[in-house]
């Protein structure tokens, strides 16, 4: 015989989770309240409001000739540099990642070689990139080979770690179809296994790519290439026209790569 219960008796007999729930808001609440007590707000007074109305005043009326120039002070080349910088450290990190994301996965090697692998980059991974850049500016001096070298060992942590989760998540099915047709190992991995991994890995690095430019632009604040460097020269100076150049330039081009990426991602997406 069948049963038929009223809303209320359903709701009635639900569990009760009201209590758990009032709890987490009330941890929240306190972690919340604990973190706003370290802030501290400073009065910015007239200087800061001057500083922030040169900023304005200079992105909207910017040197022409800073944005013209096609020499080595030029906002033109400064922005090349930045965008080879993030470039070739992508590639470079992309190349030197591969090792790595295949000895890092637990289906290719034993687990505890994976797991020493994954130590190794989770390790690389957790230094911020301005320590990195100081590093290197101290061992090769300042410039762009600097934040090439900042750039390919950021870009190692994030992308070994994608690059690992993608060949984890092969279909070794696939595989096993190629081994019983008489495929050699060559034929495995040209047929079975790049197909697989090659949309992945392409929109990881095109993912990447897209952080390591705005990376390379703020690395140029300690000397390590690229157009921050002029920035910041520009901001200790008070020439807020420059800054207004330089700035405008830098928001373009960031435009243009966020609009390349995300059609190139979305292609890849859909084969």
């Amino acid at each position: 015989m069948e049963i038929k219960l009223t809303y209320a008796e359903t709701l009635s007999r639900e569990p009760r989770k009201w209590i758990s729930t009032l709890v987490i808001v009330l941890i929240c609440v306190l972690l919340f309240s604990w973190s706003g007590s370290a802030l501290q707000s400073n009065s910015t007074g007239g200087s800061g409001l001057s500083v922030a109305k040169g900023i304005i005043s200079g992105i909207l009326h910017p040197t022409p000739s800073l944005l013209l120039t096609l020499g080595d002070d030029g906002v033109p080349y400064l922005l090349f540099e930045t965008v080879a910088i993030a470039f070739l450290g992508t590639l470079v990190g992309a190349v030197l990642s591969i090792p790595f994301a295949f000895l890092g996965a637990s289906n290719i090697v034993p687990k505890p070689v994976a797991l020493v692998i994954r130590l190794m980059v989770m390790a690389i991974r957790t230094i911020p990139a301005f320590v990195y850049g100081l590093m290197f500016i101290m061992v090769t001096g300042p410039g762009a080979f600097a934040g090439l070298l900042t750039m390919s060992t950021c870009s190692i942590g994030m992308l070994s770690k994608m690059f690992t989760e993608s060949i984890e998540e092969l279909d070794r099915g696939i595989l096993e179809s190629l081994d019983a047709s008489g495929c050699n190992t060559f034929d495995k991995i040209r047929y079975g296994i790049l197909p697989q991994l090659m949309p992945s890995f392409s929109s990881t690095l095109i993912y990447r790519f897209d952080m390591n430019l705005r990376d390379a632009s703020v690395l140029g604040l300690v000397g390590a290439g690229g157009i921050g460097s002029p920035l910041m020269f520009a901001m200790n100076s008070y020439r807020w026209n420059d800054v207004g150049a330089i700035l405008l330039g830098l928001i373009i081009l960031v435009l243009i790569v966020e609009w390349v990426s995300n059609r190139l991602r979305t292609k890849l997406m859909r084969g």
